[in-house]
């Protein structure tokens, strides 16, 4: 499923001789253990250090990496990304837009590698083709995105006029960072409701949340794209299919958990073109030079099982444009 153009072709790091000497990055994430940022503890962090190891960088050989967790303490994330920049790491790798924010305000020197959405239209950079500044990384969702979820969510539940959306207070309260979610949802005639979740954003806040939700009278949910979100992968299907609420998740893995379907882009690909960007940056080059590179592929997934136990009539329009079906 084709929703945006490549902002720039992938550009492949050749190993120098700056490769030679040891070099030392930070790698930050919002939520969760730092020192799961391991080859060994995702199929995700392998394939981005087995990048990094192909052009050159190799953990424990020429490289150190740093790593850090905001630990779901959305308060936090500014004093975070203090902390890192003080620390003085030659390249900051970082997730979610919310965080590459953060660490735009905290340094215009250190080079920044971040995963974000809608990175124009928020103002994090002012082009995906030539960012400038000392940022790139990717973009995997464009305004087209919500967009589609929205669509395809009506698609399921036609009647639909308050859909949740389930995402940290700091994200609904920042224009920037949900306006364009926003504007999808005014175009479709839908209201979103704000499932906010307060810090810090684990287990026991997303309870709180999903039994509010069993109160209010909402159509669907909507998962936002965070990484708060992302690291409760296996629980939020599970509180989902508690609360019998259809609920259209960002990526795949929650689908593969149990929830009823996802539309996102491939993330391996993703951190492939992440540890790329480092590469090239150790190596020399200019972030604000190097595109941001803008996922062109989306994977709708649709969880037929889910489906039936929540007694919905799939179209069979829906079903076939899907990119899998999971029994």
């Amino acid at each position: 499923m084709l929703l945006a153009a490549t902002a720039g072709a992938w550009q492949f790091a050749i190993p120098c001789e700056s490769a030679e000497r040891t070099r030392r990055i930070a790698i930050v994430v919002t939520t969760g253990d730092p020192e799961a940022i391991q080859p060994a503890a995702s199929p995700l962090w392998t394939v981005f250090f087995q990048e990094l190891q192909r052009l050159g960088y190799a953990e424990g050989q020429n490289l150190i990496v740093e790593r850090y967790s905001g630990e779901g303490r959305t308060d936090s994330y500014s004093e975070l990304a203090k902390k890192v920049v003080a620390s003085k790491p030659e390249l900051i790798v970082c997730f979610t837009t919310r965080l590459a924010f953060e660490f735009k305000a905290a340094t215009t020197t250190i080079p920044i590698v971040t995963s974000a959405s809608v990175s124009v239209d928020t103002g994090l950079v002012p082009s995906l083709a030539r960012p400038g500044g000392n940022i790139t990384g990717v973009d995997y969702a464009g305004a087209e995105f919500y967009a589609k979820q929205l669509q395809l969510l009506r698609q399921v539940i036609p009647a639909a006029t308050r859909i949740a959306y389930l995402m940290p207070r700091a994200v609904w309260e920042s224009p920037t960072l949900l306006g364009s979610v926003k504007e999808a949802a005014k175009q479709a005639g839908i209201s979103l409701v704000p499932a906010l979740l307060e810090s810090p954003i684990q287990e026991p806040e997303y309870r709180r949340v999903f039994a509010a939700l069993a109160q209010d009278r909402v159509d669907g949910l909507l998962v936002g794209d965070s990484a708060e979100n992302l690291a409760q992968s296996s629980l939020l299907p599970e509180l989902a299919a508690q609360t019998r609420l259809p609920t259209f998740y960002p990526f795949r893995v929650f689908v593969e958990n149990g929830g009823l379907m996802s539309l996102g882009p491939d993330r391996a690909e993703l951190r492939r073109r992440m540890a790329s960007n480092v590469a090239e940056i150790l190596n020399g080059a200019k972030p604000g030079d190097i595109p941001f590179y803008q996922a062109t592929r989306f994977e709708l997934v649709i969880n037929l099982k889910t489906a039936r136990a929540l007694g919905l009539e799939m179209p069979g329009a829906l079903l076939a444009g899907a990119d899998e079906l999971i029994e």
